[in-house]
């Protein structure tokens, strides 16, 4: 079982939204919410400046992250009914994170949260050369999930970029509602309206 971290596992994509603004404001390319959504959100740092600001920017990146873990780094993005889901799957099934966000925000944020021990692994940005739709990195899950066949996967993602990802892997995907429309989601198995134990104990008894 793998799930995405920003806005699936950890309910910040409108922490992430407010910082972006804030920086691209900062850089003179304002970027309002509606186009965060619609154009940016589930991408990589690194594809979303170069996508907005027309290059890179490795400081900017870092200050984002660094802003980011300001607000969350407690783990408070992480709700008890999803904590308590991930130690569910965790208790019965291998489980692993694969998200575009870097190490650097993601283990914090997982360790506050009490979930550290309980993962199987994390693929970060860190471990991968291509971001989502590219399936590199759930890929690089599949060979860290051994003996686990791709079809076996049941992974959960909020966007377009994520469930993209996951399919091409050869993985069942859950589009789970609340960053994106449903519509941005149809490409996804089934849309579910959110994570608990109950969604969990349907897939892994």
């Amino acid at each position: 079982m793998v799930f995405d971290f920003n806005g699936t596992l950890s309910d910040d994509e409108p922490v992430i939204c407010r910082i972006v603004m804030e920086l691209f404001a900062e850089q003179g390319r304002p970027l309002s919410a509606q186009e965060y959504y619609d154009e940016l959100a589930g991408l990589s740092d690194e594809v979303i400046v170069r996508k907005w600001l027309g290059r890179d920017d490795p400081a900017l990146i870092e200050e984002r992250i660094a802003r980011y873990r300001a607000v969350v780094a407690d783990g408070s993005s992480i709700s008890p009914a999803k904590r308590e889901a991930v130690r569910y799957a965790a208790a019965r099934v291998p489980v692993a994170v694969v998200t575009g966000a870097v190490r650097a925000e993601v283990d914090p944020v997982v360790a506050a949260a009490g979930l550290a021990d309980v993962l199987t692994t994390i693929v970060s940005a860190d471990d991968v050369a291509n971001s989502k739709p590219h399936p590199e990195g759930y890929l690089r899950a599949l060979e860290l999930l051994d003996g686990v066949a791709a079809g076996e996967i049941a992974v959960f993602e909020d966007t377009e970029a994520g469930v993209a990802a996951a399919k091409a892997a050869g993985m069942y995907v859950f589009g789970v509602l609340g960053t994106l429309a449903p519509e941005r989601l149809a490409a996804a198995d089934e849309i579910v309206s959110g994570l608990d134990v109950d969604l969990l104990r349907r897939l892994v008894g």
